[in-house]
C-alpha cells in the first residue's frame, strides 16, 4: 500500500501536482464557510448567565443589529455570536430576564436554523446551474469565480453586521460552495489518469477535514465575531491570485479546440507531456464512438430509458442512500455541540476522524465498491445506535460522541464512494441525469436536516433515524451489481449485463495493461 501511495504521486507531474495542491487549499477554505453556522449560535453555560444576570434575548426581532462591546471579555465566542444576533446586553438584569434566559435554553436557535438552511438551498440552487456553466466556461473560469466571491463574502460580514444580510450571504455562500465541487472534483479526476481516478476526491476530502480542524481552532482564539470572520476571510483574499495559476481540463480544451493552451501545458515538463498526452489519448478513445450508434441512441427517448425496471431500481436505492447520508452526515455535524461536550473539541475531532478517508482507495481496490458500501453503511449505522444506546444506559457524553463520530466518518466514506458507484451504475446516455437526480436528493437531506435541526440536543427520533437509515441502505446494495474492473456501460442492456455477485462472493482483481511503475499492478478506476 505504501509503495502504491508512492507510486501515485511519482507519475504525477509538476502541472498536475500544482492543481491538487491549489485545489486542497480551495477546499480547506470552504470546510470554513461549510461549518459556520456551527459556531454562529450555541448553547452556552446556563450557569454563567444565571450569576451574571445581564443578558436578555428578544425572541421578537432576529433583525438586530451585531454587537462587538461584550462587557465580559472572557465570555466565549458563542455567547458573543448569540448576543450578535437577537440578545441585547444590560447590566441591570432582573430575574425576570434569567427565567427568560433559562426557558429559551439558553441560546435562540432559530437563527442557527435560518443560516443552514439558505447555506442549503443555496448548495441546491448551485447545482441546478453549476454544471451547465462548467461546461459553457470551463471548470477553471467557474473555480475561480466562486473562490473569489466566496472569499468577499467571508470579509462582508465582518463589517455589515445585520442577520439579513447574514442569511443572504450564506445563500450565495452555499451556491459558491456547489460551484466549487463541481469544478474542483471534475478538474481534480480530469487531470489524473484513468486507474488514478480515485485519489483527487480522497485528497480533497482530506483537505475539507483539515478545514474542519482549523475552523475549530479559529472559533476557539477568536474573540468576537469581527475577529472570527476576518481570521479566516484574509488567508482567502491572499489566495486568491494562486487560483488563477490553475490550469484548465484538458477534456475540455480539447472539446473546444483550443490546441494552443494545450501545448503550452505540454512544454511545461517532460512528465506533463507523458502525463497529457495519455490523458488526451484516454478521452479521444471515448470520443470515437460509431456514428450509427450514436444515432440510434439518439432516436430512443430519455423517457423509454427510464422506463427499465433495472434503472429505476438503481436510482430508488442510489436516492435512499444519498438521502439516508446527507441526514446521518450533516445530522451529527451540524450537531456536535449538542453531545455534552466542548464545542470546539467536538468540532476539531469531528475533522480528525474523517483524515482517514485518504486511506478509501487502497481499501477500494481490496474489496470493491459494494462491498465497501455496505460495510461503511452498517458501521455507520451502528455508531450511531451505540451512541444512542450509551447516551441512555450511562452518562459519557465523551463516549456517545466518540460512537457518534465514528458513524460520522464511516458515512463521509459512504458519500465518498457512492460518488464513484453511482457513475458506474448508471449508463453513459443518462448518466448526467440520473447522478443529477440521485444528488438532487442528497441536497434534500441536507434542507431536512436544517430544517428539522434538533433545539435540545440530538433527539431519540433523530439518532433512530441516523442509525437506522444506513442499516437498511446497507441492506439494499444487495440489489446491486460490483463495478470494480468492468468498463462504464453505455447502454441500458450493459446495465443490465453487470454481475450482481452473492453476499460472500469475493471481488475480482482485473488487471488493466497500462504504463505503471515498480512493477505493481495498477489501480483499475473510472475508465
Amino acid at each position: 500500500s505504501e509503495e502504491r501511495r508512492i507510486c501515485v504521486f511519482r507519475v504525477m507531474g509538476p502541472l498536475q501536482k500544482s492543481v491538487y495542491w491549489r485545489l486542497s487549499l480551495i477546499f480547506v477554505f470552504t470546510a470554513f464557510m461549510f461549518f459556520v453556522d456551527v459556531f454562529t449560535v450555541h448553547h452556552f453555560s446556563c450557569a454563567s448567565l444565571r450569576e451574571s444576570g445581564n443578558v436578555n434575548f428578544l425572541d421578537e426581532s432576529p433583525e438586530k443589529n451585531f454587537s462587538y462591546d461584550i462587557s465580559n471579555e472572557n465570555r466565549s465566542l458563542s455567547i458573543a455570536f448569540a448576543e450578535s444576533f437577537n440578545v441585547s446586553t444590560n447590566k441591570r438584569g432582573t430575574e425576570n430576564k434569567n427565567k427568560h434566559v433559562m426557558s429559551s435554553e439558553c441560546g435562540d436557535n432559530k437563527l442557527r436554523e435560518y443560516g443552514l438552511t439558505m447555506y442549503m438551498s443555496g448548495l441546491l440552487l448551485g447545482s441546478l446551474f453549476g454544471g451547465a456553466l462548467s461546461d459553457k466556461y470551463g471548470k477553471k473560469v467557474l473555480l475561480v469565480g466562486c473562490s473569489t466571491i466566496q472569499a468577499i463574502i467571508a470579509l462582508m460580514p465582518a463589517f455589515i453586521p445585520n442577520a439579513i444580510f447574514h442569511l443572504t450571504a450564506r445563500l450565495i455562500g452555499g451556491i459558491m460552495c456547489c460551484g466549487i465541487n463541481i469544478a474542483s472534483f471534475s478538474l481534480g479526476v480530469e487531470w489524473s489518469l484513468p486507474r488514478y481516478h480515485v485519489w483527487p476526491p480522497a485528497l480533497l476530502s482530506f483537505s475539507f477535514s483539515i478545514g474542519m480542524m482549523f475552523l475549530a481552532l479559529i472559533a476557539y482564539l477568536a474573540s468576537n465575531w469581527q475577529q472570527f470572520y476576518l481570521a479566516i476571510a484574509v488567508p482567502q483574499l491572499l489566495c486568491i491570485p494562486l487560483y488563477f495559476c490553475i490550469p484548465e481540463s484538458p477534456r475540455w480544451l480539447l472539446m473546444k479546440k483550443r490546441f494552443s493552451t494545450l501545448e503550452e501545458y505540454r512544454h511545461e515538463s517532460r512528465k506533463d507531456q507523458e502525463n497529457l498526452d495519455l490523458i488526451l489519448e484516454t478521452v479521444g478513445m471515448k470520443t470515437q464512438q460509431p456514428i450509427e450508434q450514436n444515432n440510434a441512441s439518439e432516436r430512443i427517448s430519455d423517457f423509454q430509458h427510464f422506463k427499465s425496471q433495472t434503472i429505476v431500481q438503481r436510482l430508488c436505492i442510489m436516492s435512499f442512500i444519498s438521502l439516508s447520508s446527507a441526514l446521518t452526515y450533516y445530522g451529527i455535524c451540524f450537531n456536535v455541540g449538542n453531545f455534552g461536550v466542548n464545542i470546539y473539541l467536538a468540532q476539531f475531532f469531528s475533522g480528525l476522524t474523517e483524515m482517514p478517508t485518504l486511506l478509501v482507495p487502497l481499501l477500494l481496490v481490496r474489496f470493491g465498491r459494494r462491498t465497501f458500501t455496505m460495510i461503511s453503511l452498517l458501521m455507520s449505522g451502528s455508531g450511531c445506535l451505540l451512541s444512542l444506546l450509551v447516551s441512555k444506559l450511562c452518562d459519557m457524553p465523551s463516549l456517545v460522541m466518540a460512537l457518534a463520530l465514528i458513524g460520522k466518518l464511516c458515512m463521509q466514506t459512504t458519500v465518498f464512494v457512492s460518488l464513484l458507484y453511482g457513475i458506474e451504475l448508471f449508463p453513459t446516455v443518462i448518466r448526467q441525469k440520473c447522478v443529477g437526480f440521485v444528488n438532487l436528493w442528497y441536497r434534500i437531506g441536507c434542507i431536512l436536516n436544517a430544517v428539522l435541526s434538533p433545539k435540545d440536543g440530538i433527539s431519540l427520533e433523530a439518532m433512530i433515524c441516523y442509525g437506522s437509515g444506513p442499516i437498511l441502505g446497507a441492506g439494499l446494495c444487495l440489489l446491486l451489481p460490483e463495478t470494480s474492473g468492468i468498463s462504464l456501460p453505455d447502454t441500458v442492456q450493459d446495465c443490465k449485463k453487470q454481475p450482481v455477485p452473492s453476499l460472500f462472493s469475493k471481488s475480482r482483481k482485473v488487471h488493466v495493461p497500462g504504463k505503471d511503475c515498480s512493477g505493481l499492478e495498477p489501480i483499475q478506476e473510472l475508465q
